[in-house]
């Protein structure tokens, strides 16, 4: 079993960076915010480092882990086709940056909860880039291009 530090560490790092993305989601007023994301990525984290440690088992149960995963993303997939809206008059859509900020947002959390540090160092800067730069850099290729207003929206 582990220690209280170690449950501690992974779902405290799990909360916060769910948080930090939820911040960026709200800075752009989008429907979900630090406690959307922070309370995603918790519980994603919280089912899957319980799922590793189901009592009875040896060790890991990779079958268990597995089906554990795929439900946490269903439940996501849920979450996130409900910010997803279709203007038929602009034949825009809205919401698909911030429904994949939920799955991975979750993704994250399960990261966390198995704790793969590695990855979770690796996917968190590149996923804080994507937003805070892929915005300004649509549009300024949406400029050079003369694509602006052709182009949908997914934010």
């Amino acid at each position: 079993m582990f220690d209280i530090s170690e449950v501690a560490l992974r779902l405290g790092a799990a909360t916060l960076i769910g948080a930090a993305i939820g911040l960026n989601r709200d800075l752009h007023g989008k429907p979900t915010g630090v406690r959307t994301l922070g309370l995603v990525a918790l519980g994603a984290a919280a089912i899957t480092f319980a799922a590793g440690h189901i009592p009875g088992t040896a060790g890991v149960d990779g079958s268990a882990m597995s089906r554990v995963m795929q439900g946490v993303l269903t439940g996501i997939g849920f979450l996130g086709a409900g910010v997803i809206i279709h203007e038929d008059a602009n034949h825009r859509v809205r919401g698909l940056t911030t429904a994949a900020c939920a799955w991975i947002t979750a993704c994250i959390g399960m990261v966390c909860g198995v704790g793969d540090w590695s990855i979770v160092l690796v996917t968190v800067p590149l996923v804080l880039l994507l937003l805070f730069l892929g915005g300004p850099l649509e549009k300024m290729a949406r400029r050079s291009w003369k694509h602006d207003g052709e182009t949908p929206h997914d934010g």
